[in-house]
């Protein structure tokens, strides 16, 4: 039976199928149930924001097109192009399926982590926004449904460049009374004046008083307005870090991030354990398997994995879950646009454990333009009801702020 999809490329049309005979059947009841349905092309386009986001397009013979997001890195663009005969021809709506069948076909280009995984991140994210359109549902409903109606986000705040205690107090206060943030966070690998010799991993006395002095100002500034984290990007030796985070132990410190490399999962079991400092990880790490030993070991007090980086919606369910286990909860790193980060809500709202996804671009004045709707207001993200990830590019937007030498879809 040949299916007529005519009108489904309207996300608000009410979508039904026709046999030859003009017999009106629902996509998702009976005489197939809408699995008809092949993807014809896959697209790329970069935008130049404060990251190189890699937005991802999907397109079906439905007339249903799909929007995903994959992390930056080099060559992630590339690598989608390679895997595009990999998905061309199959089902949209068989997500799981298409995961794997990436992950086996991409293995020699190293689908373990890295660039490879992220590039699948980002085909992932559109399979959701696709499969939701064509099922009349939000992608969070694909995901079994939700806990929440909205999703806090926390602002990472930007004063490296002062480094200065008070700067940073100050500008807490700002993001939280003008911007409307009850959740914060501030990096802590910033310059201190005593430094000597960074590429030992190793804090003086006075670099860890001046950290001290950061979380101090800060904690105490906004008090029970804010929940406040503080990041240091892997920066430092076991034995400094424990030193940093028993230090601050006293302050209402939300978690730690990232207070040692990535690689060593015995040396960050220690210093979680060392300490009452709530310590967080995850984002350097791909996949579940990735996350596997962090979780079992509870080296980690909240694990942080960046969807659109780790394997996508589902794989961050999917570690979440696994997190759920050890009653482990989830604040998602994010770094993204509108629409990786719209992503990560609806992940949030579908697992019990989340406490928040990050926000990364608030100094950036056009990172709303590039969607037609309201993404984040007053510090929450409010999960929309509209099929798939609910959002639409506003071409124009991104057309302004492509990176140079990139051309926008096809479909513009």
């Amino acid at each position: 039976m040949r299916i007529d999809y005519a009108g489904l490329h309207d996300p608000n049309a009410e979508y039904t199928m026709r046999d030859l005979s003009g017999e009106t059947m629902g996509v998702d009841g009976a005489r197939g149930g809408g699995r008809d349905v092949e993807i014809t092309d896959v697209q790329t386009t970069m935008v130049d924001g404060n990251f190189p986001w890699t937005l991802v397009r999907v397109y079906t013979d439905a007339g249903v097109v799909g929007t995903g997001e994959a992390y930056w890195g080099a060559g992630v663009p590339e690598l989608i192009e390679r895997m595009k005969p990999f998905v061309v021809g199959e089902n949209p709506l068989d997500i799981d399926r298409l995961f794997e069948h990436l992950v086996q076909k991409m293995s020699g280009e190293g689908s373990i982590e890295g660039v490879t995984v992220t590039a699948i991140s980002g085909i992932e994210v559109a399979l959701h926004d696709v499969a939701g359109k064509l099922l009349d549902v939000p992608a969070y409903q694909l995901l079994g449904g939700k806990y929440r109606d909205s999703v806090r986000v926390y602002c990472d705040c930007h004063t490296e460049e002062e480094a200065d205690p008070e700067a940073c107090a100050d500008e807490a206060e700002r993001v939280v009374e003008e911007l409307g943030y009850d959740a914060l966070k501030f990096d802590l690998d910033v310059p201190s004046g005593h430094e000597k010799d960074r590429a030992n991993r190793h804090l003086r006395p006075g670099e860890v008083r001046h950290k001290v002095e950061i979380v101090e100002a800060v904690t105490e500034r906004v008090r029970d307005r804010a929940d406040v984290a503080f990041d240091c990007h892997w920066t430092y030796t076991p034995n400094s870090a424990e030193r940093l985070a028993s230090a601050i132990e006293e302050y209402d410190v939300w978690w730690l991030e990232d207070p040692v490399p990535p690689e060593n999962h015995d040396v960050q079991r220690k210093v979680t354990h060392g300490t009452t400092t709530p310590i967080t990880a995850g984002e350097n790490v791909y996949r579940k398997h990735g996350h596997r030993r962090l979780l079992e070991e509870q080296a980690v007090d909240i694990v942080a994995p960046d969807l659109p980086k780790v394997g996508g919606m589902r794989e961050t369910r999917k570690i979440a879950d696994f997190a759920d286990t050890y009653y482990i909860p989830v604040a998602m790193h994010n770094v993204s646009s509108p629409v990786a980060t719209m992503a990560s809500a609806h992940v949030g709202a579908a697992i019990p454990n989340a406490l928040a996804v990050e926000y990364h671009s608030y100094e950036l004045g056009w990172w709303a333009d590039l969607v037609e709707e309201t993404v984040i207001e007053d510090g929450y993200i409010e999960i929309p009801e509209e099929p798939g990830l609910g959002l639409t590019l506003d071409m124009d937007a991104v057309a302004d702020h492509m990176v140079e030498g990139e051309t926008l879809f096809d479909d513009a």
